[in-house]
Formats: C-alpha cells, sequence, structure tokens
C-alpha cells in the first residue's frame, strides 16, 4: 500500500490505494508505520510523502469508523492511528506533496509534516463535524498553530472545501505551484534540504517543534545547548 522511491538523499513515500482514493484504513495507516522503521526511511535525510491516482488522500476510510468499540477506539489510537504523531516526530524534514482531495485525515496527515506543497487541483476540507466527529489524529492542534483559533473553528465547524490559495493564506501551505507539479517541487525542496548539513537541520527542526509550548528560558537553554553541540561537530569545523 506504500510505494517508495529514493532520489538520491531524500526518501518519496507514495500512498497506492488510488481506487479509494489513498482513503486512510487501519491497513494503509499501519503500511505507513511499518515504511517509517524502514532503512530506507532511516538512513534518508528528507522524506517526501505523496498520493497515487486522483488524490492525495480523501480521508480516513469510514467503512471501519462505525465497527470500533470505544475500546476499539483507544486501541487504534496506540496502534495504526499513532502513525500520524511519529511521521510529526521524524529527525529529518518532511514534506507533503499534495495534489485533488486532501481532506480529513489526508489533511491531517498533510498537517504532520513539515512543508506543504499543494498543485492547483488540490481541495481541502475537514468534513468530520458534519459527520458528528471532530478531527483526532493531531489536526485540531496544529491547525490551531499554524492558523490561529478564529480561523481553525471557521475551517473545522463550517467544514466547507477550501482551494490551494485560502489554504496558502491560511498558513496551511508553504507552497503552490501549477497543476502537476507538487511531487517535483517537492522533491526539489527535499534536495535543497538534503544539501545541508544532516545533524543542524534535524535540531533546527527540534527544537523549532517544541517552542510553542516552551518557556522562554528554557527555549533559550535549548538552543545554546543544542549549539553547543553542534559547534564540535564536523559539519561546522569545515564550514
Amino acid at each position: 500500500m506504500i510505494e517508495i522511491e529514493r532520489d538520491g538523499a531524500v526518501c518519496l513515500l507514495t500512498l497506492n490505494r488510488p481506487e479509494k482514493l489513498n482513503a486512510l484504513s487501519s491497513s494503509l495507516e499501519t503500511a505507513l508505520g511499518e515504511e517509517l522503521d524502514g532503512e530506507a526511511v532511516r538512513t534518508s535525510a528528507c522524506v517526501v510523502i505523496a498520493g497515487e491516482g486522483r488524490a492525495f488522500s480523501a480521508g480516513a476510510d469510514l467503512t471501519e469508523l462505525g465497527e470500533r468499540t470505544p475500546e476499539g477506539v483507544a486501541a487504534y489510537y496506540q496502534g495504526a492511528g499513532h502513525v500520524y504523531e511519529r511521521v510529526a516526530a521524524l529527525p529529518q524534514p518532511t514534506i507533503a506533496a499534495i495534489h485533488g482531495y486532501c481532506l480529513g485525515g489526508g489533511l491531517e496527515l498533510a498537517l504532520a509534516t513539515d512543508f506543504r506543497v499543494a498543485d492547483r487541483t488540490a481541495v481541502f476540507g475537514f468534513p468530520e463535524v458534519s459527520l458528528g466527529i471532530l478531527p483526532s489524529s493531531g489536526g485540531t492542534h496544529r491547525l490551531v498553530r499554524l492558523a490561529g483559533p478564529a480561523r481553525a473553528k471557521h475551517l473545522m465547524l463550517l467544514g466547507g472545501r477550501f482551494g490551494p490559495d485560502e489554504a496558502l493564506a491560511a498558513g496551511l501551505l508553504t507552497d503552490v505551484v501549477e497543476e502537476g507539479g507538487a511531487r517535483a517541487r517537492a522533491l526539489e525542496l527535499g534536495r535543497q534540504l538534503a544539501e545541508q548539513p544532516r545533524l543542524a537541520v534535524s535540531l533546527t527542526k527540534q527544537a523549532i517543534d517544541v517552542m510553542p509550548e516552551a518557556s522562554r528560558q528554557a527555549g533559550i537553554l535549548l538552543e545554546r545547548l543544542a549549539y553547543g553541540m553542534l559547534s564540535q561537530t564536523e559539519d561546522h569545523r569545515q564550514s
């Protein structure tokens, strides 16, 4: 369910369930989690996530939702459903290459990455509230951090679909390209990131991720500790 390619030091993971618009079933989430542990990801300097066919991902596989008991829901988040947090916690930078539908859980997966590139065919939305639920794979937290509470309420409570220009204005995207260009642009960014010193990229990414929850004193201490570590590396000495 996941196609793996390498472009130099960049690893491309493609969701490969095109007949279901790459709906995020437990099986697909489990397969993605397994690839995160694989050598192709572990040895890469950057990870790009894309979708096969006509969509990045149209969201969660709704056929599974009604079958879960409360105990099953809890078990899901401890297992296959934890993959979104695992994507966010990868030490190397991650990029979502988005085209077509990017809805619900698909948008939550994209928000778990560090950079999001979309082409002009991209359609975004959070339909969960209209289904009597809410985004629950980290999307609520991440959207508030990116877009602010007021915009997050507008996008999630009303549940309407929106295009790449609105997504860019809301801070959800880092780049918008012409139709068919998202994957190429994501790989281009990946190669640029791969050219940077890996440990410096990784520690800077992790420092940025924790800053919104850190106090000023803790943030400054983290910066200084990371600087002390990086200043002793060969990458810095040879710069």
